[in-house]
């Protein structure tokens, strides 16, 4: 493997790896490398992203290595996810928020073993819209992220509390994560709105605010003489 075979490997061991992030221990093991060559790999790769412009970067975080976008595109970032075509959640990522919902607090790795797949992107698009978020470590080996859902998805899905979300009763356990996320599913399509919707109900609101507004006037206006 020659340096720069290394530093592509290293990208796409970030890419994968989400917002959990690999430290420089983790990244020599899986390359089979002294923790030196690897940082000096990573250090490497920050400066290439950054001559080539880039739009990903290379960022350190109390000794996890992270790939993130760049600060200064974030306007563009928050505008994609604010747009209608970016509102839908996919089947994946409702599967993902299923789980979390009813079995939180859990583990990536629990999540992963409960739908058989990787999850790191479906958990990273849960984040950034704010639906779930770190409520904080397991007691286990590497102290793993623990995931919950926010308030936001409370509101989102116009729940009380976690005890107002559907009951998956008498269900074959296989069957109850399809069960879950069918239900969450429905409840997502009932809350869903486009930015079209939103724009027309306030228009329907501001009609008829003045129509009441005329209304209130013509009836409390004097009479005419005969």
């Amino acid at each position: 493997m020659n340096f720069q075979q290394m530093k592509s490997i290293i990208e796409a061991l970030l890419f994968v790896s989400g917002n959990e992030g690999l430290n420089a221990k983790q990244l020599a093991a899986v390359l089979e490398l002294d923790e030196e060559s690897v940082t000096a790999a990573v250090r490497d790769l920050k400066r290439d992203l950054a001559a080539q412009g880039r739009g990903i970067q290379v960022v350190e975080l109390a000794g996890v290595y992270q790939l993130a976008t760049l600060p200064e595109h974030a306007p563009y970032l928050e505008r994609l996810a604010s747009t209608p075509l970016r509102s839908q959640l996919s089947q994946a990522a409702l599967e993902t928020l299923s789980i979390i919902a009813y079995k939180q607090p859990i583990t990536r790795v629990d999540i992963e073993e409960i739908r058989g797949v990787k999850s790191d992107r479906a958990i990273h698009t849960l984040i950034s819209k704010e639906l779930i978020e770190e409520v904080g470590r397991a007691d286990a080996v590497g102290r793993p992220i623990l995931y919950g859902t926010t308030k936001a998805f409370l509101d989102y899905f116009g729940l009380g509390s976690l005890k107002d979300l559907p009951s998956p009763d008498n269900l074959d356990p296989d069957a109850l994560l399809e069960e879950e996320t069918r239900m969450l599913y429905d409840r997502f399509e009932e809350r869903q709105l486009t930015i079209n919707d939103i724009e027309r109900q306030l228009t329907e609101g501001q009609h008829a605010e003045r129509k009441e507004a005329e209304t209130g006037e013509q009836s409390g206006a004097p009479a005419a003489d005969d």
